[in-house]
């Protein structure tokens, strides 16, 4: 990775903890919905893709590990004691003592990449899921698909079955969270929540 490439990690992943760590999401506890939507849907234990600096982690502690290539975000993670391994540790980790996941969660991923690495993220990862394993996928709507530059594709129900599906994952249920579809054009938080079901 170029030193280019370490700067827009470090300003990304400092973007993101001051995101996280308004004030007013503190007092609200703003991550209650989506803490509790994550522990309903999400089976057994929980490998996620992009995990940052690890909002979700906390939202699933204790049975979930989260893999980033942004070292910034992982160090981040790390430093808050949360279970987070750059891809290359989850390698390592994996070489040395192989699990297998009941989940594999993609949340607010699959935005930032193009088709061509979604498919190399799948073909990485699906092999670590369990057969009939659970895929969870969370992705911006019009508000917040705007809000970060970063966001190179607009992803939803239909965009995010044909990635599923072409990758041998049957699409099994499609909602909109916190708020119905409509929200997602004035509501930067809501988004498209989409679970399928990797092949046996």
């Amino acid at each position: 990775m170029s030193q280019g490439d370490e700067a827009v990690d470090a300003a990304y992943s400092q973007r993101l903890t001051s995101l996280q760590q308004a004030r007013w999401k503190q007092v609200l506890d703003v991550q209650r919905p989506y803490r509790r939507n994550l522990q309903r849907v999400c089976e057994g234990e929980v490998l996620e893709i992009g995990c940052g600096i690890g909002r979700n982690l906390r939202n699933l502690n204790g049975r979930i590990l989260g893999v980033d290539p942004d070292t910034a975000s992982i160090a981040v993670a790390k430093a808050a004691g949360l279970n987070a391994v750059t891809i290359e540790e989850f390698e390592q980790l994996q070489r040395a003592t192989p699990r297998i996941f009941g989940t594999l969660l993609f949340s607010h991923v699959l935005e930032h990449v193009t088709d061509d690495e979604c498919d190399s993220l799948f073909a990485q990862y699906l092999p670590w899921l369990t057969p009939r394993g659970r895929v969870v996928i969370e992705c911006p709507q019009e508000v917040g698909y705007r809000s970060d530059a970063t966001h190179i594709e607009w992803m939803d129900f239909p965009t995010i079955a044909r990635r599923l599906q072409r990758n041998g994952i049957t699409v099994e249920r499609e909602y909109s969270f916190p708020f119905p579809r409509v929200a997602g054009k004035v509501f930067v938080y809501n988004q498209f929540v989409t679970l399928g079901r990797a092949s046996a």
